[in-house]
């Protein structure tokens, strides 16, 4: 499980770079800040790993003090969004392009071996929480591209037997059963 600590300093990190990262022609940008001792490595930066942080930051965030510093660094996203949004708009779209790819491959994956993708399920279907995080901003999210997402979440629908939320609870209370059902569940075997 992450801590509200760790993702703050991604939260930082990314946004330092973030201009930059926007004018830049590289989807998957290498941040510049090392965990702690015992911490998992950062991801690299990019709009959904961005927004994704953003979003488990404030369910940990439990102190005054905590949802102060989120307030910030939401002000600061949005200020850079607001400001180069063709950038960001073009670049949420080029992930989004990256990320229903490689979701489709592990869908693709289980089809064809549910056994030996079983138990990747928790990690795989954060591809399908950055999908509907990086949505809004895609500006150029194609119909064909619209129209496999449909159809991986109609054959998703078919495999997952619902249940309880599969993530640390604690962050059940930014993703919603209504909007992510696809992360209340486990996929058959």
């Amino acid at each position: 499980m992450s801590s509200f600590d760790y993702e703050l300093r991604y939260l930082k990190a990314g946004i330092s770079e973030l201009e930059t990262y926007l004018l830049s022609k590289e989807l998957y940008w290498p941040i510049g800040t090392r965990t702690s001792r015992g911490e998992k490595g950062y991801p690299r930066l990019t709009l959904g790993n961005l927004l994704l942080s953003l979003a488990k930051a404030t369910a940990l965030a439990k102190m005054t003090f905590q949802k102060d510093d989120i307030a910030d660094v939401t002000l600061r996203m949005d200020t850079i969004r607001n400001d180069w949004r063709t950038a960001w708009g073009n670049k949420a779209s080029a992930e989004f392009r990256s990320r229903i790819n490689l979701w489709r491959n592990y869908l693709d994956d289980y089809r064809q071996n549910p056994e030996s993708q079983f138990d990747r399920y928790a990690y795989e279907v954060g591809r399908r929480v950055l999908l509907q995080l990086l949505k809004p901003d895609a500006d150029d999210v194609q119909e064909a591209e619209t129209a496999l997402l449909e159809s991986l979440d109609q054959y998703l629908r078919a495999v997952i037997t619902p249940g309880e939320f599969i993530w640390d609870a604690e962050l059940n209370s930014v993703f919603p059963r209504e909007v992510n059902w696809y992360l209340y569940g486990h996929l058959q075997r």
